[in-house]
């Protein structure tokens, strides 16, 4: 197909108040939505985006607007591409979870972790990220735009890399973007990362 370009979300609030945001509705900061506007643009220059597919989450969706207006198409959404839901731990800071005794710390042992108060473990995120690239034809020739989260990212990318149950520790910068040539599931992908805007000016926070 096309070329894939997957957007982490630009700065949102929680992001600058080092809040775990998971599923709840913190908006772009103004910074934020300035950066996106930028890549946006930027991207432009270089690229024609054909579809426009967003996680339901107001961070993701006021990205994807940027791109909606300098491309001119509307933005789909997509629950599959939303954030991991964490469950009792959304909304916590990054100090205050530390202090919470059944929440797994460790980024590498959450494959099977359920957080408490009806959360996902990365196993069930990652079903959800294969169904919805399972639904992407490999034959299409569209460039599509992807927006979506920092902790979704993790599980993306060994999905495209086909590693699954192992997937990497790290994740993209607010406003990365990652550019893929799709072939279809069950094929090892090669990621290019194109850091536009100011998006490798901000802090790694999921």
């Amino acid at each position: 197909m096309g070329y894939l370009f997957l957007i982490r979300h630009a700065q949102s609030e929680a992001n600058s108040q080092r809040i775990m945001a998971s599923r709840l509705p913190f908006p772009l900061t103004k910074a934020g939505k300035a950066d996106a506007d930028l890549i946006a643009s930027q991207l432009s220059q270089s690229v024609t985006i054909q579809r426009i597919i967003s996680s339901p989450l107001v961070r993701a969706i006021e990205t994807a607007a940027s791109f909606s207006r300098v491309f001119g198409i509307e933005c789909e959404e997509d629950e599959r591409l939303s954030e991991q839901d964490l469950g009792i731990y959304s909304g916590m800071t990054y100090d205050q979870v530390k202090e919470e005794p059944l929440y797994e710390m460790n980024t590498q042992n959450r494959w099977n972790w359920i957080p408490q108060g009806g959360g996902e473990s990365y196993e069930m995120i990652a079903r959800r990220v294969q169904s919805f690239f399972a639904s992407l034809d490999p034959e299409s020739q569209d460039n599509i735009l992807i927006v979506t989260h920092a902790v979704t990212f993790r599980l993306i990318r060994a999905v495209l890399e086909n590693t699954l149950p192992a997937y990497p520790s790290g994740f993209p910068n607010n406003g990365e973007i990652w550019k893929v040539h799709y072939k279809g599931l069950g094929v090892e992908h090669s990621i290019e990362s194109l850091l536009l805007g100011n998006s490798k000016d901000f802090i790694h926070n999921p």
